[in-house]
């Protein structure tokens, strides 16, 4: 694996995760759009609760909350691990974009802007810390 594949799994996880808070979101919606519709008040219609099918949406939201919890614990082991490898670079410069870009997934020009960098500056740390992690990750794969 290399270093940039390594660090980029947090942010794949963020995704992950952003993509099953809409999925919930939206069975939510669903389950109250059931869920108003079957109790209207109209007078003329018969007032029945599909309680079966109520109870499978719920369980099925329960579900994807359950999925999303663990997708929220995997990506927080998986930036622990991610967090302790860029600790051991030691150029304090190439720690600090490490972090910003993969723990805290900011774009290479908020970077940039932040840090008061040119673009061309910002890469070439980047190229030195990648280097360093897979310096680091190298290392491992040896024991």
């Amino acid at each position: 694996m290399t270093a940039y594949e390594y660090l980029s799994q947090a942010y794949l996880l963020d995704q992950l995760i952003q993509s099953k808070l809409m999925q919930i979101e939206k069975l939510k919606a669903l389950a109250s759009c059931k869920a108003s519709f079957v109790s209207s008040d109209h007078p003329v219609v018969k007032r029945t609760w599909n309680t079966d099918v109520m109870e499978e949406t719920v369980m099925k939201i329960i579900e994807a909350e359950k999925e999303l919890d663990r997708k929220i614990d995997e990506m927080v082991d998986c930036k622990l691990k991610i967090s302790r490898t860029i600790d051991m670079v030691e150029d304090a410069a190439c720690r600090l974009i490490l972090e910003k870009r993969y723990l805290l997934f900011e774009t290479w020009d908020e970077i940039r802007i932040e840090l008061n960098y040119s673009r061309c500056t910002v890469y070439r740390i980047h190229v030195r810390a990648l280097e360093a992690v897979q310096e680091k990750l190298s290392h491992f794969e040896t024991f």
